[in-house]
């Protein structure tokens, strides 16, 4: 697979910043994109992380062309030298990642008996500490009618906590479940992220800044706005939440498509890096990268500003 750097129409400033909300964080969408060239171009879902001292995109390749859903899988690229390192994970996708220790641990849902995401087998953790040599093993399976998806993990102070996404009662919604040694997992029952409206919360990623975890996630259109949108909430306990009230924090403009999606975040050198999905939802999407001008930590604490009156929301279910 050849992955290039495009040049896209998206270098700009959240119109809010530029005079509709003052107070808003800036973020700047770079002009680049990371595009799958040769091949049907569904690479939405991506981690980078930083893993033995390398800048590296855990990423999928995911097939949309009918009767070849099974010939998608996971690779590894080299940010910085835009080269593939490793192909692993046939009839895998909605990847995530995250380092711990020695080890880079890659979850994505397994679809590999079926070739249909739709019937999936859940979700497989794969670990390896040289990026040759892949473990294997099942860490979340779908009970009853789940359907699951995306995913994302982070590290708190008691061990791992993992929001995947599932399509009931809400589609879309997440759920969370939590584990001491990423390997085996425990759901937390009774707890669906579902927004203020038990609604449409799709492709979460999750990340836990003493006290607070916070969620940035797929909202649906609003009226007013371009397309799907990231919505950015957080969390002391996974059940009570408050939404920013700089919601959305972006959406697609101009070369974007009708989505600005399925988001990641690293801190690299000083600076926070969002990696997010554009395209239009069905046929074609991109890798993009917007850059908030600070730490991970100080990012998402900007979007609370002290002082400020948050909307309220539960994350508690009556769930069969």
């Amino acid at each position: 697979m050849k992955i290039v750097l495009v040049f896209i129409v998206c270098f700009m400033i959240s119109r809010d910043v530029q005079g509709e909300n003052p107070g808003k964080p800036l973020l700047i969408k770079l002009p680049v994109a990371f595009s799958c060239v040769g091949r049907d171009p569904i690479i939405v879902e991506n981690t980078p992380v930083i893993f033995n001292g390398q800048l590296l995109m855990v990423a999928n390749l995911r097939s949309s062309v009918k009767g070849k859903e099974g010939e998608s899988y996971l690779y590894v690229d080299d940010i910085l030298k835009g080269q593939e390192i490793t192909r692993f994970g046939t009839g895998h996708a909605f990847v995530s990642a995250i380092v711990d220790g020695p080890n880079l641990n890659v979850f994505a849902l397994d679809f590999s008996n079926s070739g249909k995401v739709w019937e999936s087998n859940g979700i497989d953790r794969f670990v390896t500490a040289d990026l040759k040599t892949w473990k294997q093993e099942k860490a979340i399976l779908p009970e009853g009618e789940k359907k699951l998806f995306n995913n994302s993990v982070c590290k708190d102070e008691t061990g791992f906590v993992m929001a995947y996404e599932s399509n009931l009662p809400v589609q879309w919604c997440f759920r969370f479940a939590r584990s001491k040694d990423l390997s085996k997992w425990e759901k937390l029952p009774g707890l669906v992220f579902s927004g203020e409206h038990n609604e449409f919360s799709a492709c979460p990623v999750i990340r836990y800044i003493k006290p607070y975890y916070y969620v940035i996630y797929t909202h649906d259109r609003m009226k007013g706005h371009n397309g799907w949108l990231p919505f950015l909430a957080r969390s002391k306990d996974l059940e009570n939440w408050e939404h920013t009230p700089f919601n959305p924090i972006m959406e697609a403009t101009k070369g974007e498509g009708i989505n600005n999606s399925d988001f990641d975040i690293l801190e690299y050198e000083g600076r926070t890096y969002l990696y997010y999905g554009d395209g239009d939802q069905a046929t074609w999407g991109n890798i993009c990268v917007a850059m908030y001008d600070g730490p991970m930590k100080k990012f998402f604490e900007s979007y609370f500003p002290e002082g400020e009156t948050f909307i309220s929301f539960s994350a508690k279910r009556l769930i069969k």
